[in-house]
């Protein structure tokens, strides 16, 4: 990606490199980086995570630190957004990924092309302009500019399901590439229609006061039902977050509501911390709402009352 952007934006680039420091090799492989945009005249950065990342989700807990540190340098750069060299493969393993694992259209819709991005107060484009080209392609490129690059070991590590998805890709003929990276887009064309859907019924039916936040679920799908529930599940946590009651809750608050499903909102300490809620969570909570009772999830209670489905901070447990 680095070649072509400077074919692109030749004087407009920036780069850095993620030192996750989970492998030996990593710091010299970010060196051999930084020498190669010395060559090329782009200004370069190593970003070091300091806290060692342990534990289970290895690849999760990276992916979370990577966009922690690349944001907050792409923000204090001034950069007018940050680009990241994901491909048609990474699109169609991913898309396979949540597709075994039962995922709806904000699944399936993948690794998007555009997505607006939130680090504490401050908001940053991330893009994805190589979801078209596939991964020999741009190996391609690079071996004929003689540029340096390296395997990453863990691309092959069978300990990862997307090592496992990748492998199965490459022995299966029927499986192609493009289309499947081509229904992970028509996913996100779908979901991008439903959120404006849903964004539009949750500012005619949301009601919100001191205490609580309230919508009216009477006539809309089970689709809209899961879109306005997490929308009024953000609101709680934005509203603790900003600490102010929620006919008080600033306007920029509610665009944070409107933007956080299907968004990919970084915040400390996690990447994935205001993620949409699994799809199991949100169906279990939406039966319990349709039948009458009150359920808790992610801190928020939320309870069936008076044709209305009402949303607040759940009271915090008590410590035996």
């Amino acid at each position: 990606m680095l070649l072509l952007a400077r074919a692109a934006v030749s004087g407009r680039l920036c780069a850095a490199t993620v030192n996750h420091g989970l492998r030996a090799a990593a710091a010299d492989e970010a060196a051999m980086v930084a020498e190669l945009c010395r060559d090329l005249a782009v200004p370069h950065t190593i970003l070091t995570v300091e806290k060692p990342i342990e534990g289970a989700s290895i690849q999760a807990r990276a992916r979370d630190a990577r966009y922690a540190k690349l944001l907050q340098w792409a923000l204090d750069a001034g950069a007018g957004a940050l680009a990241t060299a994901h491909h048609a493969d990474d699109q169609a393993e991913t898309f396979l990924m949540r597709a075994a694992r039962g995922s709806g259209t904000p699944g399936l819709a993948g690794i998007r092309a555009r997505r607006l991005a939130t680090w504490f107060d401050r908001e940053l484009l991330i893009v994805r302009p190589l979801l078209k080209w596939r991964r020999d392609e741009l190996r391609a490129i690079a071996e004929a500019a003689k540029a340096p690059f390296v395997d990453d070991p863990s691309n092959t590590d069978p300990a990862y399901d997307r090592t496992r998805f990748r492998e199965l890709i490459a022995h299966s003929p029927e499986l192609d590439v493009p289309a499947l990276a081509a229904s992970a887009a028509h996913a996100a064309e779908a979901e991008h229609a439903l959120m404006e859907i849903a964004s539009h019924e949750w500012l005619l039916r949301r009601r919100w006061d001191l205490r609580e936040v309230a919508f009216d679920p009477v006539g809309l799908s089970r689709g809209l039902l899961r879109r306005l529930t997490q929308f009024a599940i953000d609101a709680v946590r934005t509203r603790e977050k900003e600490e102010q009651p929620f006919d008080k809750l600033s306007a920029n608050g509610e665009s944070v509501v409107l933007s956080t499903v299907g968004a990919e909102l970084v915040e400390a300490p996690s990447f994935s911390e205001r993620a949409p809620l699994r799809g199991e969570s949100l169906d279990r909570l939406l039966a319990t709402l349709d039948a009458g009772g009150t359920g808790t999830i992610a801190g928020v209670k939320a309870s069936a009352r008076h044709a209305e489905w009402r949303f607040s901070a759940a009271p915090p447990r008590r410590s035996h």
